[in-house]
């Protein structure tokens, strides 16, 4: 849960699930669920004290609305809206994706203390979308590639699954690549070559599994960092064409996959080397959270938005229809 007074974030509290569903190597969908109805009360709880508000405060309630898993949407955006009611205050129904979209910008004020924003070439990479988008502004947004298969994020886990690497796998991956060589071993660059924006990374997934009985011996880091590579260069590659083609300046960057630290620093050389701006989402705005929720809904709200409250959750919510 997040708390936000205009652009002041005030609280945001996380309940992480890692621990829960390591043991099954991916989420559990009723697990999730049953969680979030554990939790939710401690962490509103939480967020209210360190925000030191009351519920009576609030000029409106917001959750996600989709994609994701129906169960857990549907918990949190019943909650919301079951305080919106009580308190007969607006509610806001918000893309999960358009807040990974904007999360860059959030932190970023200008000298009026505002949060401006701008045309960019956005790059959003979480652990089931890769995504390149055109912001135009606030609300319009043009997709000009996305995964065709696999996403980069679900490529790290399944591939660090096959390395017998802890779920999630792509932290794991990142902290062994750091101690790997990078050019020993060479995988594909999938839709590197392509016209288009989109992306592919599958085919990348099974070079790792067809490479790992050949080796008698596997030194993880070196295959972890060779993997890593590959996907870092098809990312900065296509995000920086991207930016060209459509002649514009600024980068952002957002999503679990932009923790990554070779992403990051990829991408900022890579950006500095073609004389552009790169924003990137600090590290507690990569990952899912209620804060860059609260963003967007703030700024729905600053221009007299609301939902219906009997709007439904949908699993597979586009940002861009």
């Amino acid at each position: 849960m997040a708390i936000l007074r205009g652009h002041e974030l005030l609280a945001s509290e996380v309940a992480s699930q890692i621990a829960l569903h390591t043991v099954y190597g991916g989420v559990v969908p009723e697990v999730a669920s049953r969680h979030h109805l554990r939790t939710l009360q401690p962490v509103i709880g939480r967020a209210l004290a360190k925000a030191q508000v009351s519920l009576r405060d609030m000029d409106a309630f917001a959750a996600t609305s989709g994609p994701g898993l129906a169960t857990s949407l549907m918990i949190g955006a019943s909650v919301a809206k079951a305080l919106a009611i009580g308190f007969r205050k607006p509610y806001l129904a918000v893309n999960h994706l358009e807040g990974h979209l904007l999360s860059p910008f959030f932190g970023a004020p200008d000298g009026d203390g505002k949060y401006p924003q701008r045309p960019a070439i956005a790059l959003v990479v979480s652990g089931g979308h890769t995504l390149l988008v055109e912001i135009e502004d606030f609300g319009r947004y043009q997709l000009l590639g996305q995964t065709r298969d696999d996403a980069a994020g679900e490529a790290f886990d399944k591939v660090g699954k096959l390395l017998g690497l802890p779920y999630p796998g792509g932290p794991h991956v990142d902290r062994l690549a750091r101690q790997g060589d990078s050019a020993r071993h060479h995988f594909p660059r999938g839709m590197l070559d392509s016209d288009d924006f989109n992306f592919s990374f599958s085919g990348l997934k099974t070079a790792v599994r067809y490479l790992l009985p050949k080796l008698g011996t596997i030194h993880l880091p070196d295959v972890c960092a060779s993997f890593q590579e590959a996907v870092v260069d098809v990312l900065v590659t296509k995000t920086l064409r991207a930016a060209r083609a459509r002649g514009l300046r600024l980068v952002a960057l957002s999503g679990g996959v932009s923790c990554n630290s070779r992403l990051r620093e990829k991408m900022r050389a890579a950006c500095a080397a073609a004389g552009l701006e790169l924003l990137v989402a600090p590290p507690a705005l990569c990952t899912d959270n209620a804060a860059m929720i609260g963003y967007v809904a703030v700024r729905k709200l600053a221009r007299g938005e609301s939902s219906s409250l009997i709007s439904d959750i949908d699993p597979n919510l586009r940002l861009v229809a």
